[in-house]
């Protein structure tokens, strides 16, 4: 028999507390759009009356499977619920639920609150028992309920009993400040639990100031409770909140939480999560974190020989899930350290069979090794290495000449005598015999996209002819400089990660003494890696 378990994801509002975000109304609809599709229970659309845009969002809220959900405070002191403009606000936002928060540690109810500890405890009946009697289901938050419960358990029980008896629907533990231990979440919840009210009412809210975020609510789940809150990708403020793109995975495909537990999640749907993550990040332009657990673009990559050779024979062996049960993929790297059994699992990734003992698989190694040394790294460029692996083989289509390139910086006053930095691209090519030449600007610091890489490669890709409706949905999305060696023979190493329309990352690497060179050569190889992967007929 299973369990249901409910997810409420709070991207819309905790997640936008983020240092440096600040979605647009339009933004938070197409993250609203995503969390439905997974198959969230409830959305948080933030705090209306907050600031325009959460206002705006619920003004013209999408139309969600998952419970919308509007977020606010308990009343204040010395007014009654039904005459407090702030809780009123929340509830003109006509959400069928609101989740109101307030305090439960007494020191913030008598420092920061001001107000005695019966008034806190009123608040919390008043605002809830009018939530229930709007007809809105009710959520209750209660806000540094780990350190209010270690500093005083009783107040704290008090608290939520509170809204427990006032009618809400759940009662969600808070470690705000995120310094709660998973083994004393867990303790505590089961106290709540033993208490009296039911682990079925009971919610769990983990920020990640220890890093345990993610265990501090799964260890709340097996005490009992039976909704769990995060934000996509961890968003959250300070340190961010539990990563619903790890805690989803992990509750489904785990035990003691897999088969025991049901969600909205179905398995068809949690083969969208890697492309959730991924459009947070294309929303916040930010680049994807190859290391993020089960979404990450390194998740499922195997750069040792000995752990390469073991993949291709059992996969189990160095991986916990499948990849393609949460959209990602399996990676062989390749670099100096590589054998050839992780030579031809890389190649059969790319669709390329090739025998074992063929002489290219010597050539190709060779090739990667020889180049290794002057610099180049393969373990994270891994469209460079297709790209050197599908010259050997012969499978590399040829696009396009570069005759010539030139970038030029000027120094300029803006008109408030603001400094600003004009790089000016020029770039040449030869496609089918006829020659494009194409020049583009770009102004720093007007803008995000600025620089004279940002200008080279809007140059490259400016026109290409027969090939340029393939580069219309290509973006540079980060530029990684690295200088190897040292005096007179050190060189200067470019990673540029590239994105597409399709949700493809992929990285490409450049080597020169001169930093513009090896910008350039990365620039076109992420450029081929795309007109290859796309199946482009070379003109």
């Amino acid at each position: 028999m299973t369990e249901r378990l409910y997810l409420y994801d709070t991207t819309l509002r905790d997640g936008q507390q983020t240092q440096g975000v600040q979605f647009s109304t339009l933004e938070k609809q197409r993250i609203a759009g995503v969390l439905d599709d997974l198959g969230i229970d409830y959305i948080e659309g933030g705090w209306p009356g907050a600031n325009p845009t959460d206002s705006a969002f619920f003004e013209d809220a999408p139309e969600t499977r998952a419970t919308l959900t509007a977020f606010g405070m308990t009343k204040r002191a010395g007014r009654s619920a039904a005459n407090d403009e702030v809780l009123a606000g929340v509830l003109n936002a006509r959400t069928p639920a609101v989740c109101l928060v307030g305090k439960t540690h007494d020191y913030h109810v008598t420092h920061a609150l001001g107000i005695t500890l019966e008034e806190n405890l009123e608040n919390i009946r008043a605002s809830v028992a009018h939530l229930v009697a709007e007809g809105r289901e009710a959520l209750f938050d209660a806000e540094h309920f780990f350190d209010g419960w270690k500093d005083d358990a009783a107040y704290a029980l008090a608290c939520v009993t509170a809204a427990y008896e006032a009618g809400a629907r759940w009662i969600v533990l808070c470690d705000t400040n995120g310094g709660t231990m998973p083994e004393e979440i867990a303790e505590i919840v089961g106290a709540v639990i033993a208490s009296g009210i039911p682990g079925a009412r009971l919610g769990i809210h983990c920020h990640d100031d220890t890093g345990q975020a993610v265990a501090g609510s799964l260890a709340a789940v097996r005490a009992g409770v039976r909704q769990v809150q995060g934000t996509l990708n961890g968003l959250g403020e300070r340190c961010g909140n539990a990563s619903l793109t790890t805690l989803i995975p992990t509750l489904l495909l785990k035990e003691p939480f897999a088969g025991t537990l049901e969600t909205g999640v179905t398995a068809e749907a949690l083969t969208g999560l890697r492309r959730a993550s991924r459009l947070l990040d294309d929303i916040l332009n930010r680049v994807p974190a190859k290391q993020a657990p089960y979404v990450g673009a390194s998740a499922f990559a195997h750069k040792a020989g000995l752990h390469a050779s073991a993949i291709a024979k059992a996969p189990q062996t160095y991986e916990h899930v499948e990849p393609g049960l949460v959209g990602n993929a399996r990676i062989v790297p390749m670099s100096n350290q590589a054998g050839q059994s992780n030579l031809r699992a890389r190649l059969a990734g790319m669709g390329l069979e090739v025998e074992a003992g063929d002489p290219a698989l010597a050539r190709i190694l060779d090739g990667i090794k020889a180049r290794e040394t002057e610099g180049y790294a393969y373990d994270t460029a891994q469209a460079s290495f297709e790209l050197l692996a599908r010259e050997e083989l012969g499978l590399l289509p040829h696009y396009f000449d570069v005759q010539r390139y030139r970038v030029s910086i000027e120094r300029r006053r803006g008109p408030r005598g603001e400094p600003l930095t004009l790089s000016e691209a020029v770039v040449v090519l030869e496609v089918g015999g006829e020659r494009m030449l194409s020049v583009s600007e770009s102004l720093s610091p007007e803008g995000a996209d600025q620089g004279p890489v940002n200008a080279l490669a809007r140059a490259l890709t400016k026109d290409m002819g027969p090939y340029q409706a393939a580069m219309e949905d290509w973006r540079l999305v980060d530029f990684k400089v690295r200088i190897t060696g040292g005096g007179t023979q050190a060189v200067t190493r470019v990673i540029i990660d590239s994105e597409d329309g399709q949700g493809r990352l992929w990285s490409t690497v450049g080597v020169s003494p001169n930093i513009v060179d090896a910008s350039f050569e990365a620039l076109r190889e992420a450029m081929l890696w795309k007109l290859v992967r796309d199946g482009v007929t070379a003109r």
